[in-house]
């Protein structure tokens, strides 16, 4: 069976319901009805609210508030959903073939499936490893912590891989704010909950494939991390890629091992495969862009977040400013005053530390700018138990720009 678009009303077709697929159809759903069709696509019934995955690994939260459904947010807002998975796309005859065997025809694409965390990458991840990656491993891990009775803990991220289309920092790691939250989260509960000694009872270390830790931010925020994990005597190891995980230690590239009693870590990204299989990615499956985030060889394919190889580091912030971009791009063309947003990146994010502490960041080092804040206070907790909960009573809608335009001044006078 084919379903075609109407050529009156263009037929628009958002593959992924994640940050960056949400932001897009909460910046388009206005023009539904009057100039655009909107159908969203993704494998899951629910969209998953990744920054509060660390309140399930190490607090107990529940998954449920981590979970957003999608067909009545979606439908009862205007647009049709379809809970399936995308098998090929057809980007020259502008068509979709999704898993039950429905071609989907398009005037407009818009990739925001997010990147696939490999862990099988890892060798010996399934059988001892955890991460927080996900609802399924952040709920393992939550499990595991209850349970654990002291020893070696070690987290890190692996080294991921990208390709050389765009011109966008060469990052090893994917990002490393999880690991900051993995520390300093396990390391609250362990001296607060279950009263464990620090250095005699457990000892956390931590590994990094860069020659420095937090590469995507400067030396502020580094230094202020840095000085944390001293004074916990958590210890790091420097350009350490991993290569396995065994019942107990982690082996690296340079041949070295780390004993380790509980491995915490975050896998390498990869594309989605009917990226890789559709030909749409460049040589590591991830899409290429230009900054108004339209793919380099299809004209009417857009992406946005964690799958766009500009997207450096993979972070939920990245993926919001650029489904503004991708949204705004897609409106002017369709005929609307609308200004595209530049393609001006920054690392933001709030890392919960366990207990009423958190550290927000404020970076734009990496991408050649001079805003580098470190705040470390109950407030960026706060701050972020708004955030999660704004996004989760709202279906996945980011608060309304002028409460993020005075979030970024609040963090300027801060």
């Amino acid at each position: 069976m084919r379903l075609k678009p109407s050529k009156d009303i263009k037929k628009i077709v958002i593959l992924g319901a994640g940050f960056a697929g949400l932001h897009i159809f909460y910046k388009i759903r206005h023009l539904i009805g009057k100039k655009i069709d909107v159908t969203v696509i993704d494998a899951k019934s629910h969209s998953l609210l990744k920054p509060s995955l660390p309140e399930i690994s190490f607090e107990g939260a529940p998954i449920s508030h981590s979970l957003v459904e999608l067909q009545h947010s979606l439908e009862s807002r205007g647009a049709t959903f379809i809970c399936d998975e995308v098998v090929n796309i057809n980007a020259k005859e502008n068509e979709l073939t999704l898993k039950q065997g429905v071609n989907l025809g398009y005037d407009y694409l818009f990739l925001a499936t997010g990147a696939i965390k490999d862990y099988d990458a890892i060798q010996g991840y399934r059988e001892f490893g955890y991460s927080v990656c996900d609802d399924i491993e952040a709920q393992k891990l939550w499990k595991k912590v209850q349970t654990f009775e002291g020893g070696k803990i070690v987290t890190g991220a692996a080294k991921s891989s990208w390709g050389t289309r765009v011109d966008a920092p060469p990052l090893l790691a994917p990002c490393e704010g999880p690991i900051g939250e993995i520390m300093f989260m396990l390391d609250y509960y362990l001296t607060h909950e279950k009263a464990y000694k620090r250095m005699l009872e457990y000892s956390i270390e931590v590994f990094t494939p860069g020659e420095i830790f937090f590469e995507d931010v400067g030396d502020a925020p580094r230094d202020a991390i840095g000085k944390i994990m001293q004074e916990r005597k958590m210890q790091l190891f420097n350009q350490k890629v991993l290569t396995e995980i065994t019942k107990d230690s982690l082996k690296f590239e340079d041949g070295t091992t780390i004993a380790c009693d509980l491995a915490i870590v975050i896998p390498p990204y990869s594309a989605p495969k009917v990226l890789l299989s559709s030909k749409l990615g460049d040589e590591k499956g991830f899409i290429p862009t230009d900054k108004e985030m339209r793919h380099l060889d299809y004209k009417n394919i857009f992406a946005a977040g964690d799958i766009t190889a500009l997207a450096q580091p993979k972070l939920g912030h990245v993926a919001i400013i650029q489904g503004a971009i991708a949204a705004a791009t897609l409106m002017k063309e369709l005929g609307e005053e609308i200004a595209i947003p530049a393609h001006e990146l920054e690392v933001f994010c709030i890392m919960n530390m366990g207990g009423h502490d958190a550290t927000l960041i404020a970076s734009d080092i990496l991408y050649g700018g001079k805003r580098d804040i470190v705040f470390h206070s109950p407030l960026a907790k706060m701050m972020k138990w708004g955030f999660d909960s704004y996004l989760y009573y709202n279906k996945g809608h980011m608060p309304p720009d002028f409460a993020l335009d005075a979030t970024d001044k609040l963090v300027g006078l801060l």
